[in-house]
């Protein structure tokens, strides 16, 4: 293995939430307004809400403006309008805190699943920030809750083969743009309790350019599930993404986690008991059950990403990246400690990343 020091360092991160909050009660209540007139069972609504555990969520726009979302492109304008804003402010934030000029960029990487843009956002974003006109853009879409971890993983292999520059990874979600309002199915039913909308931002610099106590990326693995498209994604339809999201998530977790963190861990002369932090995606409490489970640590070993799921939902791609942001924050990772950054989503698939303090 290579001298620690070599590998992409993570030089800063930061997190953005829209101003527009509702807690869980006001969004319930929201819900059963728009569904009352359906034949529907109102209680099983409230039942889902509960279960999700999300105390409330950050939404892309005030809640009285959602009813004039009535098409596709009214929905995706305001997408673009808000993940711009919101993009700015994250990485202007994140190269902040990594003491980096938006003119050392190189790379940037913008991963979303709740919008379509050409130009892509990231491209519309390197005047506002003051970004070189030679940035690489690297706009990615489709990978979903995976994303914020694959991103990660992108952004670090670009400066692992050029060890002198830095990359920044921007993700954007606004899930609540996607909701359809005719969709009465069980997927659709449990996203309207879960996601929320945030931005969550990495900036990452390579071997030669050292920055702060930011843990190093050490190694990456991707794994594809064959067979398992039908488990999470979007339909394209009409009033434009209606949801898959399938029960058989949890049980896929609970088969394949174990034995693919084991594997690529020993890959690194490692085990699980050598990993002192866990950075995990808030898939949903039965998702992180499944993690506890396949990985038999404790709840607190995944505490920050319960906290995360409570406080803002699940974000998709941003979600891992949010509990990055948390652990950080707090000072956590001690010089020669390992961790691993986790997350699941369409294909279906894994990202995992290790790192080392």
């Amino acid at each position: 293995m290579a001298p620690v020091n070599a590998h992409p360092q993570i030089a800063g991160t930061a997190r953005a939430l829209p101003p527009n909050y509702a807690d869980q009660d006001a969004l319930l209540a929201a819900f059963r307004a728009v569904w009352a007139g359906r034949h529907f069972n109102l209680e099983r609504l409230e039942q889902l809400f509960s279960s999700v555990r999300v105390g409330g969520r950050h939404l892309a726009l005030p809640l009285g403006d959602y009813p004039a979302l009535t098409s596709f492109s009214k929905k995706n304008d305001a997408w673009i309008r808000v993940a711009t804003e919101l993009g700015e402010r994250v990485v202007r934030a994140a190269l902040e805190n990594a003491g980096v000029a938006p003119r050392e960029v190189d790379h940037l990487y913008f991963v979303s699943v709740t919008g379509i843009a050409t130009p892509s956002i990231d491209a519309r974003l390197v005047a506002r920030l003051g970004l070189r006109p030679d940035v690489k853009r690297t706009p990615i879409f489709g990978l979903g809750c995976v994303a914020g971890a694959a991103g990660l993983t992108r952004a670090s292999d670009a400066v692992r083969a050029f060890p002198s520059q830095t990359s920044v990874l921007l993700s954007v979600e606004l899930c609540s743009l996607t909701l359809q309002r005719e969709d009465l199915s069980m997927a659709n039913l449990i996203s309207s309790g879960l996601f929320g909308d945030g931005a969550a931002a990495v900036v990452v610099r390579g071997g030669e350019r050292p920055s702060g106590r930011g843990p190093r990326v050490v190694a990456t693995r991707s794994v594809l599930y064959p067979d398992t498209e039908r488990l999470m994604g979007w339909d394209v339809v009409d009033t434009g993404f209606k949801v898959v999201l399938s029960a058989q998530v949890p049980h896929l977790v609970r088969d394949h986690l174990r034995a693919d963190v084991d594997a690529f861990l020993a890959a690194n002369g490692l085990a699980r008991k050598d990993v002192t932090h866990y950075v995990c995606h808030s898939g949903g409490p039965k998702v992180l059950e499944a993690f506890e489970e396949a990985l038999e640590v404790p709840r607190a070993a995944l505490q920050r990403t319960w906290d995360s799921l409570r406080d803002v939902g699940n974000l998709s791609s941003a979600s891992v990246l949010f509990v990055l942001d948390e652990l950080l924050r707090e000072g956590a990772g001690r010089e020669g400690e390992w961790g691993l950054l986790l997350a699941m989503g369409p294909g279906f698939c894994s990202e995992l990343v290790l790192l080392r303090w």
